[in-house]
């Protein structure tokens, strides 16, 4: 996502919803374990406090200790909602593969990944890279998820729907895996039920929206900011006083819905072999006997990250 100025950064803030906590409720309930979760292009931090705010439901009280929030935008994570779960880091793209791992946790160390609003804009191979190696491997899950359609009233989403078609000279590939709503998106994780590559799920946001959230919305929508960077203004003055007009009362607080769609997956038997392999490579084994007889070091050659160093042990003692 294009870095967004501070006052647009505050726009978006007010004009995007909150996810659904009974999304998250679900999505651990699937996780083998729940200490850590990694919230991906986290923007203004609304997934990863969804993920941390576990703690307020009794029955998942010790689900996702640890939750660490990335981003490339320095402007959103100013504005992130603090949390003592949550951990936020700027995250540039010069950052390479094993810094990435390293910084999440390590590899086969998260129980949950998610991207909300936000893998359409990733560079989708080394990000899956990361998140193959970071997800825990038994029992992890990855989840994706975009809104891509806003439904308020008859009057306000027909003009709404003209704005919309006004975009297509502008949208880039990366638009187009939004609007078409993940259905176009690769998505190379083995499918829980939970829809699978070309074949979302759709879902519904419940939100409230007062007419000046749904202009700050409009100004920090990408389709508008993409064109108005090509000289084009499509949000212009004359758009803003049609959709006053059709909100009615400008004081009038909407209950709307974002039309939304999902993709959870986890690894697949062939990623969990190759992981295998390639952490075999990395050890080197050797074998000490302490005078009880059962001490074993295990050194890693490659990388020192804890979910490295905690497989070689295992690989260690299961060999000894």
């Amino acid at each position: 996502m294009a870095a967004l100025s501070d006052k647009l950064a505050d726009a978006y803030q007010n004009a995007r919803p909150r996810y659904p906590i009974d999304w998250f409720t679900k999505l651990a309930a699937r996780t083998g374990q729940h200490k850590s979760a990694w919230d991906v292009g986290t923007g203004n931090g609304q997934a990863a406090i969804g993920v941390s705010f576990f703690h307020l439901v009794p029955k998942l009280a010790e689900y996702f200790e640890k939750v660490t929030a990335t981003d490339i935008n320095e402007a959103q994570l100013k504005r992130a909602v603090k949390h003592e779960r949550i951990s936020y880091h700027h995250t540039p793209t010069t950052m390479s593969e094993d810094q990435m791992v390293a910084l999440v946790g390590g590899d086969n160390s998260v129980d949950l990944i998610v991207a909300a609003q936000a893998v359409h804009y990733f560079d989708l191979a080394p990000f899956y890279n990361v998140a193959k190696r970071v997800l825990r491997k038994e029992g992890g899950l990855i989840a994706v998820f975009v809104y891509n359609d806003i439904i308020i009233s008859p009057e306000v989403d027909s003009i709404m729907k003209r704005l919309v078609d006004s975009t297509f000279p502008f949208r880039t590939p990366v638009m187009n895996l939004a609007f078409d709503g993940y259905k176009t998106l690769p998505f190379p994780f083995e499918s829980i039920g939970m829809g699978s590559e070309g074949k979302p799920i759709m879902l519904d946001i419940p939100h409230k929206l007062s007419l000046k959230g749904f202009i700050g919305f409009l100004r920090s929508w990408q389709p508008a900011m993409k064109a108005k960077e090509r000289g084009v203004e499509l949000v212009t003055e004359d758009l803003i006083s049609k959709f006053e007009d059709a909100w009615g009362d400008d004081d009038d607080v909407k209950d709307i819905f974002y039309k939304a769609h999902m993709i959870v997956g986890k690894l697949s038997a062939s990623d969990i072999e190759r992981h295998r392999k390639r952490f075999d490579t990395n050890c080197v084994v050797t074998t000490l006997k302490d005078h009880n007889n059962s001490a074993v070091i295990a050194s890693v050659t490659a990388a020192a990250f804890a979910g490295v160093a905690a497989y070689c042990a295992y690989s260690a003692r299961k060999n000894s």
